[in-house]
């Protein structure tokens, strides 16, 4: 677990725009209370993968566990960055939970999964954002909003604040496409 003067002190890159990478994360997985939502961003804070999840209510706030269960999803949706020098990609963690925006023991515990997944997956350590009743917290950075909230709904993604955009889905109509292209020639 990680007191928030640690996490303060840790050198935890600021998020540029946290508003935008919250409201774009609500929109694309609606998270509810007890879902942590783990997301990579690209060097200029574009999101190149995310996946959530919902917490066993059974399991304590152990950040053994909280870093095996980040670990897994970001196995799944991204292949990790061990052989880079340095890390170019950020990972940060989004928690919808019950409680207000004030720091609790599970927040520390889920900073310290954060940190050691990231850096067994070969990332940087990004943000821990809380999504409560109240809205969203920076936990480390005392910055924060009222909207998104855990209550609120997700805005549309067409509507959602993200300045920038997103890494395009692949249809798999790529090959169509080019047999058309080699078909007209």
């Amino acid at each position: 677990m990680l007191e928030p003067a640690e996490w303060a002190s840790a050198g935890i890159p600021l998020l540029r725009s946290p508003r935008e990478v919250v409201s774009g994360l609500h929109s694309r997985h609606r998270p509810i209370p007890a879902t942590a939502v783990v997301a990579v961003l690209d060097h200029e804070e574009r999101l190149t993968a995310s996946a959530s999840f919902t917490r066993r209510a059974a399991v304590a706030a152990d950040g053994w566990e909280f870093r095996n269960a980040l670990l897994a999803q970001l196995r799944r949706v991204i292949p990790h960055d061990l052989r880079r020098r340095t890390p170019v990609r950020t990972a940060v963690l989004l928690y919808c939970r019950e409680g207000d925006e004030r720091w609790t023991e599970e927040d520390g515990a889920w900073m310290w999964g954060l940190r050691d997944a990231c850096t067994l997956h070969g990332l940087r350590c990004g943000a821990y954002i809380t999504l409560t009743r109240g809205g969203w917290q920076v936990l480390g950075e005392g910055r924060g909003g009222r909207r998104p909230s855990s209550l609120s709904e997700p805005a549309p993604l067409a509507d959602a604040a993200v300045e920038h955009r997103t890494t395009p889905t692949r249809s798999g109509g790529g090959a169509a496409e080019a047999l058309r292209r080699t078909a007209a020639r």
